[in-house]
């Protein structure tokens, strides 16, 4: 073969790689401001497809969890300080209107009551009260009994406890009016009966705030959640507005106005406790259905 066309050969190669690399490296330049510009592009649609989801299920501007295994996950500094409910679209959970127990502390076992007995039967057709999804479907022998946890886009979390039987399954999606479960007696019940909570981020709420089941209907269309910092409870604010109106009414709220309640600490005793709140010992005492010398146990709940 003529050397000098094999020269000739390898510089052509040679000057052709470089001529692609250089193509390539020009490509490249020329590439990266689109690419800028398409990472900006999808930076911006994430955040209105957020926005969007936000709109559409007010629910993903509170919870980041989804949590299958327990009633309560949340933490205290998971819960808003205020929140607008949205209570259209609504389906009473029973058309029972008979409430048997109601909202707040109960002197017999010394404990708060944080919903509402409904009395039904064995057997009726317990609904969802919003369009949700389900986030647990357990048994709590010394509680709930048959229970189910919803998840609803209005922020809501509703419970439905001493089922006789759940009729949907975990992460199953619902809409108000749909069968979720049938009443019945199980767990720590002494009677066939709905026990209904209504939550935002575990805080209880009374849901005679929001339901009115003599009437079969909500309060409002909206509800405002406020945050009590100093209590630890909540206020709610009815509003008969849309969000943003004028007309606003308050409402009391049992845990936080006529009564407020006080968990014992290891090692405290009434005198101790007394002392902390700015109240007479006897009074304390009186309140709570206890003498003076009582003994107090780590975890009970004092009404004050």
């Amino acid at each position: 073969m003529n050397l000098n066309f094999v020269r000739r050969l390898g510089l052509s190669l040679l000057a052709s790689g470089f001529a692609v690399t250089l193509l390539g490296q020009d490509l490249i330049a020329r590439q990266a401001p689109v690419d800028r510009r398409l990472r900006a592009v999808d930076s911006i649609a994430i955040q209105r497809a957020v926005e969007r989801d936000i709109l559409i299920d007010p629910s993903a501007e509170i919870y980041n969890s989804w949590v299958t295994t327990k009633a309560h996950p949340y933490r205290s500094e998971e819960v808003p300080d205020s929140f607008v409910i949205d209570l259209r679209g609504f389906a009473m959970p029973t058309p029972s209107r008979q409430v048997t127990s109601r909202f707040g502390y109960r002197p017999a076992f010394r404990r708060i009551h944080k919903g509402l007995d409904i009395k039904v039967y064995t057997g009726d057709t317990i609904v969802s009260a919003f369009d949700g999804k389900v986030r647990v479907v357990r048994y709590d022998a010394g509680g709930y009994g048959n229970y189910v946890v919803i998840r609803h886009t209005n922020g809501l979390e509703t419970i439905y406890g001493h089922l006789s039987k759940q009729l949907v399954s975990i992460d199953q999606e619902v809409k108000a009016g749909e069968p979720i479960g049938l009443g019945g007696n199980t767990g720590r019940s002494f009677g066939s009966h709905l026990h209904f909570e209504t939550r935002l981020a575990g805080e209880p709420i009374n849901p005679e705030f929001l339901f009115n089941f003599p009437a079969q209907d909500v309060t409002a269309d909206y509800y405002t959640f406020r945050k009590n910092k100093t209590s630890g409870g909540t206020t709610m604010l009815a509003s008969t507005e849309a969000p943003g109106g004028e007309k606003t009414q308050e409402v009391a709220n049992s845990t936080t106005r006529s009564s407020h309640f006080y968990k014992v600490q290891r090692g405290e005793t009434l005198y101790s406790i007394a002392r902390k709140l700015g109240l007479s010992v006897s009074k304390l005492a009186s309140t709570n259905s206890l003498k003076t010398s009582s003994r107090l146990r780590t975890g009970q709940i004092l009404r004050y």
